[in-house]
């Protein structure tokens, strides 16, 4: 699509050189005035005064004119601007729509087609290679893990059992602390009660012993009172 840009004709007005009269030198009253200047005096003068008074319509024109200009180039920008829209927006689908035919064009020819089937092959042989290799580090992964677990479980199962042979050993020496104290204790109850007898029965042979003694006494008093003579004791009476 072909624009052309129109030039935007300014349109100013000349401004015409207002012809003043030059100044000159005023003659005295007593010096004659030839007619003739006379007459240019009087035309430059009307000239003069009809210039002054339309000076303020000839600066509200160039004003209007100005703004008129402003206004068109306003219009001419957006004008220009929205045709250049267009010719973005045409261009953009002419692109795309020639690209849409470039792309079945050449999806429709068998070269394109078996490299296509060629890529897809590679591209599942590939997918199916990266499975194969992730399924693979699963697996490697999951069997670290299990014999990781099962060399926790077997430090956790030595730790129980060394806990449980632990406290057995502790059971067991408490165990046998307490029967060796019991067995002191009946030790020590047995000599208690060894010594009480003890003191019984050497209570019972000095008991014994005594009775014995007073019985032998009792015994050879008696002895002596048999083997004593008689001793009769008369009374004579007088």
């Amino acid at each position: 699509m072909l624009l052309y840009r129109r030039k935007s004709r300014s349109i100013t007005p000349r401004r015409r050189k207002s012809r003043s009269p030059s100044p000159r030198r005023r003659r005295s009253p007593s010096s004659p005035i030839p007619r003739r200047y006379k007459r240019q005096r009087s035309r430059s003068s009307s000239l003069s005064s009809t210039r002054k008074s339309a000076s303020p319509s000839f600066e509200s024109t160039e004003r209007n004119n100005a703004n008129e200009k402003l206004r068109k180039d306003e219009e001419e920008k957006k004008r220009l601007d929205a045709e250049l829209k267009l010719v973005e927006e045409e261009t953009a689908r002419r692109v795309e729509e020639a690209i849409r035919k470039k792309v079945e064009e050449s999806l429709s020819s068998e070269k394109i087609k078996l490299e296509i089937q060629r890529r897809l092959e590679e591209g599942r042989k590939k997918l199916l290679d990266e499975v194969a290799i992730q399924l693979e580090k699963e697996k490697e992964a999951a069997l670290i893990e299990a014999r990781q677990k099962e060399e926790q479980a077997r430090k956790e199962k030595e730790e129980l059992e060394r806990m449980l042979e632990e406290n057995r050993r502790r059971v067991e020496e408490a165990q046998r602390r307490e029967a060796l104290e019991q067995q002191r204790r009946e030790e020590q109850r047995y000599r208690e009660l060894e010594q009480i007898q003890r003191q019984k029965e050497e209570v019972m042979r000095r008991k014994k012993q005594e009775e014995e003694e007073e019985r032998a006494k009792q015994i050879k008093l008696l002895g002596k009172n048999k083997s004593r003579p008689k001793v009769s004791f008369a009374i004579n009476s007088k």
